[in-house]
């Protein structure tokens, strides 16, 4: 059972996601937050696996909750939902730590499988904004003096294999794909995709790409 805490200052909002939520076997809420203060308390409370967390909330907003959630080593992985297709909301909430960010208009069958992938430890962005995304956080990457990549302690004990795949993980690349054209069985992928995080870690599949970005494992085209 998948326990989740929403976080929107809109009462009817929260209703439709609790009603959608609670219409699954596999899913179950157990709180409601008007704002960021609510979101943090009833995480510390409850511990849920995923706090769908909305950005424009009073008194706290929804980046600096999941900022201060992250920090503090809870074991919520925080679903963005929002109503604004922003690439700088997108970029702030994945900086902060979120597993994923989606927009409202998601239809619910996508809000239920991002869920889903969330709590399970993978992430999920919302396809509209994933290229947008990736072109605008490479421009805030600094230039490395004597060459594009730098061998960043995070990586360093990555074996040539492991460094291999999150190299193409940072390029967008699927569970599916990797296996497909490295010749792997998907469950091996998914072996590797576990060391890497452990090894580096990173939360999830967001946050190691932007490890493979931060140190250059991976440079724009």
């Amino acid at each position: 059972m998948t326990t989740v805490l929403i976080a929107d200052d809109q009462p009817m909002q929260r209703f439709g996601f609790r009603m959608l939520l609670e219409s699954q076997d596999d899913m179950t809420v157990v709180g409601e937050a008007a704002n960021g203060h609510e979101a943090l308390s009833l995480v510390s409370r409850h511990h849920p696996d995923v706090a769908l967390m909305d950005i424009r909330m009073p008194l706290l907003d929804g980046i600096e909750a999941t900022r201060r959630i992250i920090r503090a080593g809870a074991r919520t992985r925080v679903l963005i939902v929002t109503t604004f297709d922003l690439d700088r909301y997108a970029y702030d909430g994945l900086r902060a730590g979120a597993s994923g960010f989606l927009i409202k208009d998601a239809l619910p069958e996508e809000l239920l499988s991002g869920i889903r992938a969330v709590a399970s430890g993978d992430a999920v962005v919302a396809p509209s904004l994933t290229r947008r995304l990736l072109d605008a956080y490479v421009q805030h990457l600094p230039t490395v003096p004597g060459g594009p990549f730098t061998l960043d302690a995070r990586i360093a004990t990555l074996t040539e294999r492991e460094r291999q795949i999150l190299t193409v993980i940072g390029q967008g690349w699927t569970n599916t794909e990797i296996a497909e054209r490295l010749h792997l069985a998907e469950s091996t992928v998914k072996t590797h995709v576990t060391r890497i995080l452990a090894k580096t870690g990173s939360r999830d599949r967001v946050q190691a790409v932007i490890l493979a970005y931060d140190t250059h494992l991976v440079t724009p085209a």
